[in-house]
């Protein structure tokens, strides 16, 4: 390719609403176009690198014995409300009616679609089976920023497994984690895995694969000594025991007047510090009202709460919802001699007596409270929010929270998809079962700007070789030069034989623009051809990576790069795959 004929069109500034490094650098760099809120036109060079990450995938994906699907973009509605997500997945789901008036949608996932199809599944022999596919997915995310960290339209790998049995799951799944480790070694990223929820995806497992960066939206709480990793919706870490007091015989009721948080209860004079408070938040779970209770220094984890209730909706209830719940307005409320109400308690307050909580009475709270005794916990669970400093659970290290973007995520999705689209196979008895299924998914555009993130400086991106737009950048110093450009033209033509992806910088500009497009660009080599090296029958070869420009002999310099490209697009720890 000849720069002369590409359409780069870099910026020497980013739009000043470009906050993340890899939003600036895509638009600076000539990569990518916003064309309104969250949808972003992939322009050549950008295109060029969404097609390597792409490829890499699928070849990590056939490796394993998955086939590639190509299935719509556009759902019908009946698919969805027989999943039963229909309403579940509220306004981030785009709607919209055909002319017949049928409701439809574009996807955002394709679990119901790849389960239609598995009902043409008719034996266990069959399975397993492994399906993906590289196809456009479709989110109203109310607030798309960073560009293609977080947008409304993007590419993603998902797969899809089918198992007999849950031993089947857990090989599929497994299979799966090893194949996206080696891709994200492919695409240099340090992904690392960690605990996740699995949202409203549902099922019984769920793995992140997470690279730390300061443009992410996930905490993660990691351990650096045992390695423990986990995002804080499933994170959990060692407390150190409490020793309470025996309680009195019954609650004592005390005034508080205009005492309305935890601070301020802990500072009230006959109050109690936080560690022996009950804080009580009033939630509303799929439309039924439920009572969810920490330790007063604790927060609240609402993804625990929602995970642990298996409830599709989850949100705070309403001052007024929680006055009518129990009789007194927040700051005042608590849980004791509560009937008729679900209540969830954390963990951390099991066996816990002599506490403080509100009376549901306004300015009124108890103290000398007993868990046990005095209020009736319908569910204990893990719902607190893990927080920095606390002891790994493993190991007892200081834990802590690093800032993430997630790069990809795996599911053990159960039957839910298999029984709602009426998947049956025959066992080995000749006796209907239906199959369990995994959900695995790599977001490509976000692999993209994670890359960018990882590997870039003041001057622009520095794209590892594997993903390159090119490999190499043949750079005419001079055009005015017959043998200068002539030594530059044989360079090109030879590095395109030996299977180099190389462009021609051929346009007539200063050395300087040439120097700085590559750079910004983040071509991994460059070949600079001047006029006086000629002469002298070198050129000059610099890395990207480091900055380093060698003298290397005009006869040599295709061997030496061809050497090194090889050797790089296969990174340190990955697997060749692909040799």
């Amino acid at each position: 390719m000849r720069w002369s004929n590409l359409f780069v069109p870099t910026l020497r500034d980013a739009p000043g609403d470009a906050e993340a490094p890899s939003h600036k650098l895509l638009l600076r760099g000539g990569f990518a176009r916003q064309l309104h809120s969250g949808h972003y036109s992939m322009l050549p060079l950008g295109w060029r690198v969404h097609q390597k990450i792409s490829e890499i995938i699928r070849l990590h994906m056939d490796a394993m014995g998955a086939q590639e699907f190509h299935l719509p973009a556009m759902h019908p509605a009946r698919i969805w409300k027989q999943s039963g997500r229909w309403d579940v997945m509220g306004d981030e789901m785009f709607r919209l009616q055909d002319r017949k008036g049928s409701d439809l949608a574009l996807g955002m996932t394709h679990e119901e679609v790849f389960a239609t199809h598995g009902v043409e599944i008719s034996s266990y022999k069959d399975l397993p089976q492994q399906w993906y596919q590289i196809q456009l997915k479709f989110r109203d995310e109310p607030r798309p920023k960073s560009g293609l960290l977080r947008v409304r339209e993007f590419y993603m790998k998902d797969a899809y497994s089918f198992d007999i049995d849950e031993a089947g799951l857990d090989k599929s799944f497994d299979a799966y984690h090893d194949a996206y480790v080696q891709i994200f070694k492919h695409l240099s990223l340090p992904a690392v895995p960690v605990e996740a929820s699995s949202g409203a995806m549902g099922g019984s497992g769920s793995n992140e694969f997470m690279v730390p960066s300061d443009a992410g939206e996930d905490d993660v709480v990691m351990c650096a000594d045992c390695g423990y990793a986990a995002n804080v919706e499933r994170a959990t870490s060692a407390l150190a025991e409490v020793s309470d007091d025996a309680p009195p015989a019954a609650p004592e009721i005390f005034d508080t007047p205009d005492v309305r948080t935890i601070k301020a209860l802990a500072e009230f004079d006959g109050g109690a510090a936080a560690d022996r408070q009950i804080k009580t938040m009033v939630m509303v779970a799929d439309d039924e009202v439920v009572l969810a209770l920490v330790r007063g220094d604790h927060g609240l984890n609402e993804q625990k709460l929602s995970d642990g209730l298996r409830s599709a909706t989850l949100r705070p209830a309403s001052a007024d919802e929680a006055q009518k719940a129990l009789g007194a307005l927040p700051g005042s409320l608590g849980a004791v001699g509560v009937d008729g109400i679900r209540i969830v308690a954390d963990l951390a307050l099991q066996g816990r007596t002599n506490m403080t909580t509100g009376a549901n009475i306004d300015d009124k709270h108890y103290r000398g409270v007993d868990l046990a005794r005095d209020v009736a916990v319908t569910e204990w669970l893990d719902l607190r929010t893990v927080t920095a400093g606390e002891p790994c659970v493993n190991c007892g290290t200081a834990l802590e929270i690093i800032r993430c973007i997630e790069a990809g995520h795996i599911f053990k999705l159960g039957r839910k998809y298999a029984e709602a689209m009426g998947m049956s196979v025959l066992d080995e008895n000749g006796d209907k079962r239906v199959p369990i299924m995994g959900s695995y998914g790599i977001g490509v555009g976000r692999a993209m700007a994670a890359i960018i993130e990882t590997h870039h400086d003041d001057n622009g991106v520095i794209w590892p070789v594997a993903v390159a737009p090119f490999e190499v950048s043949v750079i005419l110093v001079s055009l005015r030069d017959d043998a200068a450009v002539a030594a530059g033209e044989d360079l090109y033509t030879q590095l395109r034989q030996r299977g180099i992806d190389v462009v021609l910088d051929d346009r007539d500009a200063r050395a300087g623009v040439k120097f700085a497009d590559t750079e910004l660009t983040g071509i991994p080599w460059r070949i600079t051809v001047g006029p006086k090296g000629v002469a002298a029958g070198m050129v000059e070869l610099t890395s990207r990576a480091t900055g380093e420009t060698v003298e290397v002999a005009l006869a040599d310099v295709v061997d030496q790069v061809a050497a090194t490209i090889e050797a790089a697009r296969i990174p340190d720890g990955a697997d060749p795959i692909y040799r």
